[in-house]
């Protein structure tokens, strides 16, 4: 009885705040896990925001040492709606967090929608990147490293028009997201049945459920264009190579995953340098929310955090 109540439990942010960069955006974001830890930035899925963190890992950052940091891209949560360019823009937005939050050198990973994001870190701060994780995140969709199959073939035909509409669209889609709120729980039902077997024991978690209700809930109160963004980016070049990635990269794809396949994980893991590439047997998409004690494991591997 004591482990099933436990279960149920979503343990707060230690933190959540807001950072003004430069150019007047804001940036929102949460803290879990201890101060004093190594610093894991976790960027969330598409939809989703800073409160979009299983609670086996806020329970295992707080146990483990790890100063988790979720970050919430342009258009979600206290985020302003802002459109890059490409995706390797989001770099630098990240690099003024941590500046201002004095975090020096630190690991990233994402899930879903935040791979590429991930990817895009790695790549442009090596010296200041200690590991990269991907958890079922999507791989390019153009260009010479274009993958096929998955969200790819939609993704190349709605970026345009997403780019286009992406500030009425955020505007009707939060408007669409709060008029929804009442109906969460039917609503993650239907999209539950149309999920693999794996996914669909996720959402048997009442903690997990919880926290996908909090976290879209939580999102939505002022902007929804992150996933306009998203796709809009996705659709286009990145901005850089992944096959110029130097830092550890570690990739968990489920082999059931019906949004996207394990091929995007296999297609990375054969075009960054040293990748390793991890298959969850029988899992979906979101597989990777139970690989909680996998991830830190690596995120803590010391060999990486002693690298000059």
């Amino acid at each position: 009885m004591a482990e099933q109540d436990r279960s149920q439990e979503i343990p707060a942010p230690r933190y959540e705040g807001m950072l003004r960069l430069a150019g007047g955006r804001r940036l929102g974001y949460a803290e879990y896990g201890p101060a004093s830890g190594r610093p894991l930035l976790w960027f969330h899925g598409t939809p989703g925001a800073r409160r979009q963190i299983a609670p086996a890992m806020r329970r295992a950052a707080m146990e483990r040492g790890v100063r988790l940091v979720a970050v919430e891209r342009p258009g979600i949560g206290d985020s302003d709606p802002h459109l890059y360019g490409a995706v390797v823009e989001w770099a630098d937005d990240v690099q003024a967090l941590c500046d201002a939050l004095e975090i020096d050198r630190f690991a990233v990973a994402g899930l879903s929608g935040g791979g590429p994001y991930t990817l895009a870190c790695a790549h442009e701060m090596p010296e200041r990147v200690v590991t990269a994780v991907v958890l079922g995140g999507v791989a390019p969709a153009v260009g010479d490293e274009a993958a096929t199959g998955g969200t790819s073939p939609l993704t190349r035909l709605a970026s345009p028009l997403f780019r286009m509409r992406y500030f009425r669209g955020g505007v009707n889609m939060r408007r669409l997201i709060r008029m929804l709120t009442p109906l969460a729980e039917p609503a993650t039902d239907l999209f539950a049945r149309f999920m693999p077997p794996g996914d669909q024991k996720v959402f048997e978690d009442p903690a997990v459920r919880a926290m996908f209700h909090d976290d879209i809930i939580h999102g939505s109160r002022r902007h929804m264009h992150a996933i306009l963004g998203d796709v809009a980016l996705f659709g286009r070049p990145w901005g850089f190579s992944v096959g110029d990635i130097r830092v550890p990269v570690h990739l968990w794809y489920g082999d059931a995953d019906n949004i996207v396949p394990l091929t995007h994980g296999e297609h990375l893991a054969k075009r960054i340098p040293g990748a390793v590439l991890r298959i969850r047997p029988g899992e979906g998409h979101l597989g990777g929310l139970g690989a909680s004690e996998e991830i830190l494991d690596v995120v803590l591997e010391p060999g990486p955090w002693q690298r000059a």
